[in-house]
């Protein structure tokens, strides 16, 4: 192969610039590979490049000038580059868009957090579950304040939760479109933002009220921030990635150090500057990090425990604890102290992956997790391998190289995570890899193709395509009745076009050029349809997943594929094995009050319980906008598993009872379990204690401050069922629960069970 330059990667095509859709812009050899990026730019030019077009903006019409350039993009691109730019961000918009409100408040456990953020600024700093400050969810709060910020502004309702959501999505594609366009052509751009958007998981959870997609938003944030820092060795934009990480702290505490590794290294070894300033900048880099994410935690840890909410999730009301143990470590070796069937080390079932499926080196790949994101996961692999191929001679220096490393790294790092971690593990976590498997596939597809005239270029680029649609159709095979023709239709099509690709040194332009478009409409055909799917159905509860249902396999609790659960953060909540979210995942509410909701989970149990069984099916998520019944029209306690995972429907009747005289007592009601507590919050809007948080298994309240509260005339009403109770030393949750039966007498509304805290026996 051709020795590369020190600022190019790997020799260009043969055609002369301009003339292929996959190599617009100026000649490689000129101002740098596949267009106009500063990557590949003399040091200074960007800057005179950018204020002659100040200049000339500010000599025309500012305004109309504006909308020109908004519309037309940079001089140098062909015509179709921005608006297709501008397209791929509108289809994204409408995709997560559409049929949004069929998930109601999604996961209720975060949307009464921001329910709470709205009415109160301390519930607001603390990520409260309720207003009163009681306890704050099992998280940082930076999640929470897009949406509490929305529904402070725009009231309640599943669009105002859900919005910024579908927001963060568009900027992620947008991000990453900016991040692998600077160093590649506008089309590879454009590939990696269409697969990130077409990934079924990204599909879920740009629409869903998880922690998930604003981690994502800010990893990738960070990854764009470093790859300008190499450009120039600019320490202004190393400090931005330190300040992004950070701030993915604050959204998802250890998770967001995954990447770290990777990008120190790449930038210590790659950036063009002496090693004593790249070290230098990377302390400042890990400085900026520790104040964006670390204030928040000073003063956390600094405020006098009586005066702020217990912290949710720990078990000695430290955020500290939660963040190395449950949120941490826990993670990785399966103790989680404070989860259902925690602090065993292991938990239960598959073999290496406790109670969440066995882990090993095809985690990724198996069962339910599949579907989710592997789509173009071996193909970003492949193409990971050919880019680091391609560029092997270039200098150190070589930004081309340092984006296959930088992105392959981070997607390497994180799946290794992934796949072995002994702890708790959701399918939809996957979402973390998209938009690392989208900029390789798009990076390494747009140079495969500049060597296709090559014999291996040619063929990796065909081996490449033929290996996805084989995997499309192993993937569709999964759902057996899941549009049959389809998986064959992507195997036929993606081997021909495998074939085009293989002789494209052989035949004209055009032929290879419609042999590219049908690998890539055969590549990503199977992700649309599980995309179109999701979308298409409501989302609700702790444990969701995209596309259709799948035959058992690998993956979910107990080693099936329904696994999944929790509540959104890097330590999601544990469901038993064999339950698997029975009757709760992705539960089709697109209407209030509906029936029959679309149960996939039920076809995803691998030996679970019978429905109606011990932990009960959820009796239908409370939806915004009316009295909150669903499937039973009844208030109790339902939900998976007694309502830890799915929380209650709350009939009128309740919800009146609650409400009636609310503003003589600081909290209406007390329930077991965060999400229980949520479905009664989000129906009456007023503040509802969660005894013992998310899992009803944290010390808080404790037995005697749960009666001095009562003492006191704070509390209305106890709220029976709901999470399973008792923490580690079964003094708190259970305590109260056997107090409140012993003491009050209860009474039933609408099927719920209630106890009057204000009168005695």
């Amino acid at each position: 192969m051709t020795p590369a330059r020190d600022d190019h990667a790997y020799p260009p095509p043969a055609q002369p610039p301009g003339t292929d859709v996959l190599m617009t812009g100026p000649a490689p050899g000129s101002s740098g590979h596949g267009g106009p990026h500063e990557a590949l730019r003399p040091a200074g030019h960007t800057e005179g490049h950018t204020a002659g077009h100040a200049a000339g903006d500010a000599a025309g019409d500012a305004a109309g000038g504006r909308t020109v350039r908004l519309w037309r993009g940079r001089q140098e691109d062909a015509r179709w580059v921005r608006p297709a730019f501008l397209a791929l961000l509108l289809a994204t918009a409408l995709l997560y868009l559409y049929n949004l409100s069929a998930s109601g408040y999604a996961n209720s456990f975060y949307s009464a957090a921001a329910q709470a953020g709205s009415e109160s600024w301390k519930a607001f700093f603390f990520g409260s579950s309720d207003a009163a400050n009681s306890i704050t969810v099992d998280k940082p709060p930076a999640a929470l304040w897009p949406m509490a910020l929305s529904v402070r502004l725009f009231g309640l309702g599943s669009w105002q939760i859900l919005l910024p959501e579908v927001l963060m999505g568009v900027a992620t594609v947008g991000v990453l479109h900016a991040a692998v366009r600077r160093r590649f052509t506008p089309a590879a751009g454009l590939i990696a933002g269409a697969v990130l958007a077409l990934t079924p998981v990204a599909a879920l959870m740009f629409r869903f009220n998880n922690p998930d997609a604003l981690l994502a938003l800010l990893m990738t944030v960070t990854v764009y921030c470093v790859l300008r820092a190499l450009d120039g060795a600019r320490t202004t934009w190393l400090v931005w990635a330190g300040v992004a990480v950070g701030f993915a702290f604050l959204t998802k505490t250890l998770q967001a150090f995954l990447i770290l590794p990777p990008l120190a290294l790449v930038y210590a070894v790659c950036a063009p500057t002496p090693l004593r300033r790249r070290l230098g900048q990377l302390a400042l880099s890990g400085l900026a990090m520790i104040l964006a994410g670390g204030w928040w935690v000073a003063v956390v840890e600094l405020w006098p425990a009586a005066s702020r909410p217990y912290i949710g999730g720990s078990q000695t009301n430290s955020f500290l604890e939660l963040t190395f143990g449950y949120n941490g470590l826990g993670r990785i070796n399966g103790n989680e102290t404070g989860s259902v069937g925690g602090g065993g080390g292991g938990g239960r079932g598959g073999g290496g992956g406790g109670g969440w499926g066995e882990s090993g080196i095809d985690r990724m790949f198996s069962g339910n997790i599949g579907g989710q994101i592997s789509w173009l996961l071996p193909a970003a692999l492949l193409l990971l391998v050919a880019g680091l191929v391609l560029t092997w001679r270039a200098g150190r220096t070589d930004t081309a190289r340092a984006a296959f490393l930088v992105w392959g790294g981070s997607l390497l790092m994180t799946a290794g995570i992934f796949s072995f971690m002994a702890g708790i593990f959701h399918e939809y976590y996957t979402v973390a890899l998209a938009p690392y498997i989208a900029a390789l596939v798009g990076m390494g597809g747009t140079v495969l193709w500049e060597e296709r005239t090559k014999l291996l270029g040619s063929a990796a680029l065909g081996g490449t395509v033929a290996v996805t649609a084989v995997w499309s159709y192993v993937l569709l095979g999964r759902s057996a009745d899941y549009l049959p023709w389809l998986r064959w239709a992507v195997l036929i099509g993606g081997l021909a076009a495998a074939a085009g690709l293989l002789l494209a040194s052989r035949v004209g332009r055009r032929l290879a050029l419609g042999a590219a478009a049908l690998g890539l409409a055969a590549s990503l055909a199977g992700p649309l349809a599980y995309s179109l799917t999701t979308v298409g159905e409501g989302h609700a509860g702790s444990i969701v997943t995209a596309g259709p249902a799948v035959a058992s396999g690998r993956g979910g609790p107990g080693g099936g594929p329904g696994g999944g659960g929790g509540d959104g953060g890097f330590a999601g909540r544990m469901q038993p094995p064999g339950q698997q979210g029975q009757n709760q995942q992705g539960q089709n509410q697109q209407g209030q009050n509906q029936q029959g909701q679309n149960q996939r989970g039920q076809n995803q149990r691998d030996g679970g319980m019978p429905a109606g069984g011990p932990g009960q099916p959820p009796t239908g998520s409370l939806m915004p906008g009316g009295d909150g019944l669903g499937e039973r029209g009844a208030g109790g306690g339902g939900g998976g598993m007694g309502g830890l995972l799915n929380g209650a429907s709350v009939g009128s009747a309740v919800k009146a009872e609650l409400t009636q005289n609310a503003g003589a007592y600081t909290w209406v009601a007390a329930a077991i379990g965060s999400q229980n507590a949520a479905s009664y919050q989000l129906a009456t809007g007023k503040p509802v204690m969660a005894i013992g948080g998310f899992n009803g298994s944290d010390p808080s309240p404790t037995l005697a401050q749960f009666k001095q509260y009562v003492t006191d005339g704070k509390i209305h009403y106890f709220i029976a069922g709901g999470g399973r109770g008792g923490g580690p030393g079964g003094n708190s949750s259970s305590g109260i629960t056997t107090w409140v039966e012993a003491t009050f007498t209860k009474v039933t509304v609408d099927g719920a069970t209630l106890y009057d805290l204000t009168g005695r026996k």
